[in-house]
């Protein structure tokens, strides 16, 4: 055993980065172990296992600005080529251990930046924090930065950092462009305090993964940014994407009621015929209401409902309007509730 490892063991110990300390204390096993002291060296190995079996796990840990999030029920998600393979890059960048760690994914709320750092996590198997802004932020002058140092101070002794995933989630609510005239002072110190903080963390902590979102990237302090190993792109939903996202989650909801009927096509043609289709979180949340609130007695009252969402008051669309958009005799009878003859005598005779 060398000077080094001592001073190694102690520079670790008060960093309190239980993945380093351990690796060391293995080398220096085996140091013992090549000089014929095989005794001291499984004696060392011994210490190490024990410690591994009641040592805390990453979940174990919570403070008042970092809690759990949990992963493991977290909902399939599906996300365009481009992002997905991103997010495959996330995960492949952490595997390789060569300190890429900490991410930014930017985009339109409801575009999927939140779950998609639910699977990351998932996916490298490790635990989700989320920290807590509602206490981190503080109305009193300058306690907001100093919450700042304490939560990162709080990352740094999270055991098992190789296990653990930080989400700042809509991180720009306490980093907006520090030299933007709208931002006050004391937000732009608390920026500084993150870049410092971002700083400290990349030269003690390579193991821990951070994500950051951001609905506001075009106001987002580019000194920060830089500080991010990678910044994501989630304003990429074509139309395809979003309707393949719809038909989707409509298979997955439908399920749960019995009373409707099933009609992917007119569901897929009301989406097409929408101008403007919403990203994924609205998007889920009309599919789902339209279902819910629908007419037990019209098991296709929830077209009509989404037709309203997504287009337009379907009271006031004319037959011969809906006949225009593409829609059928038999679609407009399911969207309208005006029996088939009736809707065929309306069109022929041109009557709205």
């Amino acid at each position: 055993m060398k000077k080094q490892n001592v001073l190694n063991l102690i520079k670790y110990h008060v960093e309190r980065n239980e993945n380093a300390f351990r690796n060391e204390a293995i080398d220096i096993a085996k140091s013992f172990d090549s000089l014929g002291d095989y005794q001291l060296a499984e004696y060392i190995m011994s210490l190490i296992t024990e410690a591994n079996l009641y040592a805390p796990q990453a979940s174990d840990f919570e403070s008042e600005f970092l809690k759990v999030l949990d992963v493991k029920t977290t909902e399939q998600i599906k996300l365009p080529t481009g992002i997905l393979d991103d997010i495959k890059g996330i995960i492949n960048a952490v595997h390789h251990g060569i300190g890429i760690n900490k991410f930014l994914l930017e985009g339109l709320p409801g575009s999927g930046k939140t779950e998609a750092a639910k699977h990351v996590a998932r996916l490298l198997d490790r635990t989700l924090y989320y920290v807590d802004f509602d206490n981190l932020i503080d109305s009193k002058l300058g306690q907001t930065n100093k919450n700042i140092s304490a939560v990162f101070s709080e990352i740094n002794k999270i055991p098992y950092p190789e296990k653990t995933v930080i989400l700042f989630d809509e991180i720009d609510v306490i980093a907006l462009d520090r030299i933007n005239s709208n931002d006050v002072r004391e937000m732009g110190r608390v920026t500084s305090a993150i870049l410092r903080e971002l700083d400290r963390l990349t030269d003690l902590n390579k193991d821990i993964v951070i994500i950051a979102t951001t609905n506001l990237f075009n106001n987002f302090d580019k000194a920060l940014s830089r500080r991010f190993d990678a910044v994501i792109n989630f304003n990429r939903y074509s139309k395809d994407d979003l309707i393949e996202v719809a038909e989707f989650y409509f298979s997955s909801f439908i399920k749960n009621f019995q009373n409707l009927s099933k009609d992917v096509r007119l569901f897929r043609k009301i989406l097409i015929t929408s101008k403007d289709l919403p990203y994924p979180g609205e998007l889920k949340n009309v599919i789902k209401t339209s279902l819910a609130f629908s007419d037990v007695n019209n098991s296709y009252d929830y077209l009509k409902r989404l037709y309203n969402n997504l287009i337009g008051d379907l009271e006031k669309t004319s037959i011969k309007q809906l006949h225009s958009q593409g829609f059928t005799v038999r679609e407009i009878e399911k969207l309208t509730g005006e029996s088939k003859s009736t809707v065929s005598r309306r069109l022929n005779e041109g009557d709205n």
